[in-house]
């Protein structure tokens, strides 16, 4: 099974393990419990963002942060390609405004994948999967 990790659910198992559910947590700390773990190309940008605006700190530089936490086994970068940046803006309704959603929604899509992630928009969707 393929699980594609929403922004948070990236920032919080490298920064508040704490903050994850059970389920969650117990699932990533198994690597054997999946294929591969996914994470979209707008997550880093996401992660920058939350720092620019202050919403979260770190104290160390941002890209060694982000390299250190994408350093994980069977963690894999998916890339903004043009096939999911286009189905990113036709993803059937209803749904988020959120281009980052919408761009992680049509990732897991694109990818087969399972998204993990608390946002109840998400996982109310019902043209995706997601556990909590």
């Amino acid at each position: 099974m393929r699980y594609l990790l929403d922004t948070h659910i990236w920032i919080w198992w490298n920064m508040h393990p704490e903050k994850l559910s059970n389920r969650v947590l117990s699932l990533l700390v198994k690597s054997d419990r999946y294929e591969e773990l996914l994470l979209s190309a707008i997550s880093p940008w996401e992660f920058s963002k939350l720092l620019e605006k202050k919403r979260i700190g770190i104290s160390c530089n941002p890209e060694e942060w982000i390299e250190k936490a994408l350093d994980t086994p069977k963690l894999r970068l998916v890339p903004l390609t043009s096939s999911i940046a286009c189905r990113s803006t036709c993803l059937p309704q209803p749904f988020n405004g959120d281009p980052a959603d919408q761009i992680i929604v049509a990732t897991a899509r694109e990818e087969n994948a399972t998204i993990l992630t608390k946002d109840r928009i998400i996982q109310k969707y019902s043209h995706v999967r997601s556990l909590w």
